[in-house]
């Protein structure tokens, strides 16, 4: 697999940015930035799932978005920030691509085809964030596991991967008992398998019937921003 982003620019573009470029392992739990720490690098995820929370006083943190081989890590910067309150680590293990903030300031620039891309690409986070808070809100836990579980396989684009209930309770904003149950659910109904924090999607079409409008219209504005429409 490779970063959709790094996919869409043109092999002149790409050419220009690769020295600046170097490949890198992302291992599971790899932190990619901290709370109001300097944020030192820019990821571009070709396999995996890095997952961006929100970090409250007392510790504890909630899930606000994923970001797979469709995005960027390190958006702020691209903002103007350089650092956030947020937090960003590893959920699925992968690799990437990651460039320095100093040469991504140097090179990405208005004038760039990444930038214009990354423009875009900004939106659609901006949209997965805005659809998961009204999802939190509006639609079912076993909904927004489904939503979950076919969003990580397709950033991953396998149907069997590692997902600990710690990580799932983060997602969903619940506690373990409550994962359990809800995973318990699906795996009766012969739609996963879950054993020792291995996830395997069985059924496809059936989490997809189950779960909300959420995981199309997200995928859909990924798909219709990222092609410049």
């Amino acid at each position: 697999m490779e970063n959709q982003l790094l996919a869409a620019l043109s092999s002149e573009e790409y050419s220009r940015l690769a020295p600046y470029m170097e490949v890198v392992s992302l291992d599971f739990r790899r932190e990619l930035y901290l709370p109001n720490q300097p944020i030192e690098h820019v990821y571009f995820v070709n396999y995996g799932v890095a997952s961006l929370l929100t970090v409250m006083m007392d510790g504890s943190a909630i899930e606000v978005a994923t970001v797979g081989n469709e995005g960027m890590v390190g958006l702020p910067v691209f903002l103007g920030a350089d650092r956030i309150p947020g937090e960003c680590f590893m959920q699925v293990a992968g690799t990437g691509l990651r460039m320095r903030v100093d040469a991504f300031k140097t090179h990405v620039t208005a004038d760039s085809q990444l930038y214009n891309i990354l423009r875009r690409y900004t939106q659609a986070l901006f949209n997965q964030i805005a659809q998961s808070t009204a999802c939190n809100r509006l639609h079912s836990i076993e909904q927004r596991m489904c939503r979950w579980l076919l969003m990580t396989a397709d950033r991953v684009d396998t149907d069997t991967f590692l997902l600990t209930q710690e990580f799932l309770s983060i997602m969903l904003g619940v506690n373990r008992s409550t994962v359990s149950l809800n995973a318990s659910i699906l795996q009766r109904a012969g739609l996963i398998n879950y054993s020792r924090g291995q996830i395997t999607i069985l059924d496809r079409l059936g989490l997809e019937n189950i779960t909300c409008e959420c995981y199309q219209t997200v995928n859909a504005e990924f798909k219709r921003l990222l092609n410049g429409n």
